[in-house]
């Protein structure tokens, strides 16, 4: 067990489009991608910080809800749908 890991946080992500990529990202000394998802349009995803991952990456328009608020990421083009 990691004596520094602070704890699990949930995000959940909601595809506003198809294609929508969450790739984890590991922790530790040197951050690498772990693993990777795609979603369709209207797709949920429940995901968690652990132990193994210490960041997420979303590309694609989606809504992120954290213990902090809802984020709206943009599309891959950056513009509104």
């Amino acid at each position: 067990m990691n004596h520094n890991y602070l704890g699990e946080e949930y995000v959940v992500v909601k595809a506003l489009e198809n294609g929508v990529t969450i790739i984890g990202l590991t922790r530790g000394k040197d951050t690498k991608f772990h693993h990777t998802e795609k979603l369709d349009k209207g797709e949920v995803m429940l995901l968690q910080f652990t132990e193994h991952t210490s960041a997420m990456k979303i590309r694609g328009h989606a809504q992120i809800y954290t213990k902090h608020g809802v984020i709206t990421s943009e599309s891959a083009g950056g513009g509104s749908k």
